[in-house]
């Protein structure tokens, strides 16, 4: 019998423990990952504040220690990891604790993957490329527990790290099978104290992995089905936590839209991130920010591949108008979440669009795109984003 339909390997999350109030199990998901004395890994930011003392403190109680972590750059890098392998190594650890947004649970990740590595092995190793992961030795690859403090990246069901080389300003995508973490605690009390601009910044990147994924060109029903109901939840509660941070249920809904995307996105990625990565690896932007900066350019680029696909988006969604009624209503969030209005806002030198462009089409993202990226479309792009 002849087909057409393409062989595919899909894999799917992890134990997933959601709710208001569960980071109080943190201990007991430790003891059931084997985990008897966990490296607490954080962001300077939050190392600080009372969610992390009280995250802390229930391990501490049931005797799993206090070791914390939390020399960890908005972008991280290899110094960071070395840095954190250290400490890791010197308190005889034998897991990992992901506490954060994105930087936080990337770093975290890259400890566990490297700490007991084989010393010739280096980090850059294992990018995400054909099955270098397989270089590493997986057995030497610690327990990992995620808690997300952020609605947005997807990390804490990833198997993957993004961390930046300090010398090239790339950032690169480093994957193992074993970087899913053991057990996700998803609670979205610890969402609550989130600055503004970060819960509008952190739930766009969600709505882009959601609207790249469901837009890319690949075959994956499952992804696609999870993408255009995670679009709908962002579309729905993102405007909610912006107004009142404390509206427990519509942070719970935006926590979901960000696992979502990141399962989602094993569908593949596009130009709203190869545009992205290298914007935030030169000029430090914030990730979802600036995915938020590029996404209308992106779809009108995208419009010809994609129109029937986002029509049919939009009537899920209820909104009128099709294509357009799509784009507008993506522009009215933007503006409700005052993200700026273009890359120049941002900081961003048309001096720099040759290099930058260069940077987006060695994106791994850049090959999930609906329509190809070429040098002149990408250079275009850019100059429409500017």
């Amino acid at each position: 019998m002849s087909h057409s339909v393409p062989n595919r390997n899909w894999s799917y999350p992890t134990a997933i423990k959601f709710g208001v109030g569960r980071i109080a199990e943190l201990a007991e998901h430790c003891a059931a990952a084997g985990v008897k004395k966990p490296l607490f890994v954080t962001d300077k930011a939050l190392a600080s504040l009372p969610i992390t003392a009280d995250a802390v403190a229930v391990l501490q109680t049931a005797g799993l220690g206090a070791a914390v972590f939390s020399e960890v750059d908005p972008n991280p890098n290899e110094t960071n990891m070395a840095d954190g392998i250290a400490v890791y190594l010197a308190g005889g650890h034998d897991g990992v604790i992901c506490f954060g947004g994105g930087s936080a649970l990337d770093l975290g990740k890259m400890i566990a993957l490297m700490a007991h590595q084989r010393a010739d092995l280096s980090v850059w190793d294992l990018e995400d490329i054909d099955d270098w992961y397989t270089r590493a030795d997986a057995d030497k690859i610690a327990p990992i527990i995620a808690v997300p403090t952020t609605a947005g990246t997807g990390s804490e069901v990833g198997r993957a790290g993004v961390l930046t080389n300090s010398l090239t300003h790339k950032k690169k995508i480093i994957f193992h099978p074993k970087l899913l973490p053991v057990v996700v605690i998803c609670d979205p009390a610890l969402t609550v104290g989130m600055p503004r601009f970060i819960t509008a910044g952190t739930g766009m990147d969600a709505l882009a992995h959601c609207l790249e994924a469901y837009c890319s060109p690949f075959y994956h029903p499952m992804s696609q089905g999870i993408a255009l109901e995670g679009m709908r939840l962002v579309f729905e509660n993102l405007p909610k936590v912006y107004a009142n941070p404390n509206d427990l249920d519509a942070r719970a809904h935006m926590m979901s839209a960000a696992a979502m995307g990141a399962v989602a996105f094993q569908k593949g990625l596009g130009a709203i991130h190869s545009l992205s990565h290298p914007v935030g690896a030169v000029y430090g932007t914030h990730h979802g920010t600036t995915n938020a900066v590029v996404m209308p350019m992106v779809l009108e680029m995208n419009r010809p591949a994609i129109e029937d696909r986002i029509v049919k988006a939009a009537a899920y969604l209820g909104f009128e108008g099709g294509f357009a009624g799509f784009h507008d209503q993506i522009m009215e969030l933007r503006t409700l979440l005052n993200i700026p209005e273009n890359l120049s806002a941002m900081g961003v030198q048309f001096g720099d669009l040759d290099m930058l462009t260069e940077m987006a089409l060695e994106d791994p993202s850049c090959g999930g795109n609906p329509i190809a990226m070429t040098r002149e479309n990408t250079r275009a792009l850019f100059d429409a984003c500017m």
